[in-house]
């Protein structure tokens, strides 16, 4: 991976060079397009995926993972993140995203710039770079109090 991307939103042209960044890279564009086919593809599929953040909780397997994303992206709230300040290491057969999403929540009448710490986890499996685990965690109690209601109600 010789490419040093400072922050990745989806809208970055994937090298198809068989590297862990163009999953990250895919990942996002899929999760900002509320696409969760994409995801599916991104994601290791089975029940060996976990998933951990404010919102969902623990997810363990892609059909939770997967009734999560779905249950966001049919939601009256459109999330969009941008992943920053991160670093990149990793083996032939794993790969690791530490960093920071920051983005905003939108409804039709409500926006919050929301902000989260995130690690995101790939092994090489499947012919190709899967995400294993995720997991998210925010700093500022309020803002996050005020992202559930958004997205809760």
């Amino acid at each position: 991976m010789d490419r040093h991307l400072t922050e990745v939103n989806g809208g970055e042209t994937a090298q198809d060079d068989g590297c862990a960044l163009d999953a990250l890279i895919r990942f996002y564009r899929a999760f900002n397009a509320g696409d969760l086919k994409g995801l599916e593809q991104v994601w290791l599929g089975g029940s060996d995926p976990s998933m951990d953040n404010p919102i969902g909780g623990i997810r363990r397997g892609w059909d939770q993972i997967a009734d999560g994303y779905s249950t966001l992206f049919k939601g009256k709230t459109k999330v969009q993140v941008t992943f920053h300040d991160f670093t990149s290491q990793g083996g032939d057969e794993w790969h690791l995203f530490v960093g920071r999403e920051r983005g905003v929540c939108q409804t039709a009448t409500e926006t919050l710039d929301v902000a989260f710490r995130t690690t995101r986890w790939f092994v090489r499996k499947d012919r190709g770079w899967r995400q294993l685990h995720h997991h998210g965690s925010v700093e500022d109690p309020q803002m996050l109090a005020a992202y559930q209601k958004l997205i809760f109600g």
